[in-house]
């Protein structure tokens, strides 16, 4: 990691800048974008073409995920995409930008908290099984059951003999998805031990993102070649041709998010479904109708 103050101030505004960016992202809509950026998103008003470029080919991106969206609907498609990576890695940043835009009803997140008790006696899939995708659904998982080649492993949650069984019964597991006609598609983001170092002392600094660190990623970093170790044999004994895993460049956030969409909308061909047309019907009007005032009490204040 450097630590030249100059880089350091670079890469600081940088990261600043990025969460500025999240917010635009909600609000801004291919008509508006060049008024946008010429009205101050690059530095100074000038417009930075990185970030012109990223804007528009992620708001081009997320057209198309809509298209598929209609496509996995009318088709009754059954889609699974899990993400993994290091704490950091930008794995839900990269989600976020894939359902931004899409109808909750049919693209869905799954980011399972530790296991209770009783699901620590069950056979390990059975927490996941009930979150996989229905026809016509999308569902993305937010670390997935490659918990158990990861922290679990790595932190001494499983035993020896259990990490073994996973890695015996994780293919024929995932066979019998795809064979049930699901498509399951495995990311795992890669960033390197010092822009996880930079991504945690920035979270350290924000108030805003305090919040997503917790004491088990601050382990990860003391274990960074362990996770390192964990990740090299997942990967090895775990990808294969029903269910490859598919590596995302994670160093550059913003590359990464784009590549990841791309490369998804590439695994499912997809086509426009026909649509009617969309007519607003009238409203209907009653003459013994009379619509009530609302009492004063019960506005919320109007502060702003």
């Amino acid at each position: 990691m450097t630590h030249d103050p100059k880089d350091q101030f670079n890469r600081i505004r940088e990261e600043i800048t990025d969460s500025f960016d999240e917010e635009l992202e909600t609000q801004l809509d291919e008509d508006y974008l060049d008024e946008l950026v010429a009205e101050g998103l690059g530095e100074g008003g000038t417009p930075t073409l990185d970030r012109k470029l990223y804007f528009r080919e992620l708001f081009r991106l997320q057209h198309e995920l809509i298209r598929l969206q209609d496509w996995v609907q009318h088709k009754k498609l059954k889609v699974a995409v899990l993400f993994e990576g290091r704490d950091s890695a930008g794995k839900g940043g990269a989600i976020k930008r894939v359902t931004q835009r899409l109808n909750p009803r049919v693209c869905r997140v799954v980011a399972l908290p530790a296991p209770t008790e009783r699901e620590r006696s069950q056979w390990y899939f059975q927490r996941y099984v009930p979150h996989l995708p229905a026809g016509g659904e999308i569902v993305l998982f937010d670390r997935s059951w490659y918990n158990r080649a990861g922290v679990e492993r790595v932190m001494g949650f499983c035993t020896p003999d259990e990490l073994e069984e996973f890695f015996r019964s994780v293919p024929d597991f995932e066979r019998m998805l795809v064979r049930s006609g699901i498509i399951l598609i495995k990311y795992w983001f890669s960033i390197t031990d010092e822009e996880q170092e930079f991504r945690f002392q920035m979270r350290i600094q924000d108030p805003l993102k305090q919040w997503k660190l917790s004491p088990m990623d601050l382990q990860s970093r003391v274990h960074w070649e362990d996770y390192t170790r964990a990740k090299e044999d997942m990967l090895q004994r775990t990808h294969t041709s029903d269910a490859p895993w598919w590596v995302v460049q994670a160093v550059d956030k913003k590359k990464a998010r784009l590549n990841c969409i791309a490369h998804l909308l590439e695994q499912i061909p997809y086509e426009t479904v026909p649509r009617s047309d969309i007519v607003l019907p009238e409203r209907v009007r009653h003459a013994d109708y009379e619509r009530h005032p609302v009492p004063p009490d019960m506005y919320v204040p109007e502060k702003y």
